[in-house]
């Protein structure tokens, strides 16, 4: 896809890809939530994305190269999305804005407990986030044993999630 460009600047050329609303959000609910065919993301995002725009979007992200689309062998009518290198190494970035928002923006507990634990693993934690990823779209065999990242960033979700429930509940 060709972009219209207004200078050379790799800062101004990052936001034309980054600067809608959603574009980001679509990463991040695929990077983070595992989401990889269309109504998963249309229908799992917080944020409640039109389903006009999400097929933009995806068509968008496809045509820039950080999305693959292919048939899912799982079943006949329905598409998986895949993320490419280029999508896969935001990891650092998207950990970078996580950390950036939890200090300087009105968070709440739950939804920035992944950005912390990004934050506190740093480089080590982001590699082996974007092998897991490598293996999950681009079918790299991965060499990393113990749970994922995936699964240690949603389990710490669900962690907060459940104290937040335990702590509203009245005492018995």
């Amino acid at each position: 896809m060709a972009l219209d460009r207004r200078s050379g600047c790799p800062i101004n050329l990052s936001l034309e890809v980054f600067g809608d609303r959603w574009s980001l959000i679509i990463l991040r609910d695929m990077i983070f939530g595992g989401r990889r065919h269309f109504r998963e993301l249309l229908n799992g995002s917080i944020e409640g994305i039109a389903s006009n725009i999400l097929a933009d979007r995806l068509k968008r992200l496809m045509e820039l190269g950080m999305l693959t689309k292919a048939d899912d062998p799982s079943h006949k009518q329905k598409a998986i999305y895949s993320l490419t290198e280029m999508a896969i190494t935001l990891v650092p970035i998207l950990a970078h804005l996580g950390a950036w928002g939890r200090v300087w923006l009105p968070t709440s507990e739950e939804l920035s407990i992944r950005a912390e634990l990004l934050e506190q693993g740093g480089p080590p934690m982001w590699e082996k986030f974007m092998d897991e990823l490598r293996h999950e779209h681009l079918g790299i065999p991965l060499d990393t044993a113990g749970p994922s990242v995936r699964a240690t960033l949603q389990a710490a979700y669900q962690a907060v999630v459940a104290k937040k429930a335990a702590d509203a509940s009245p005492a018995a």
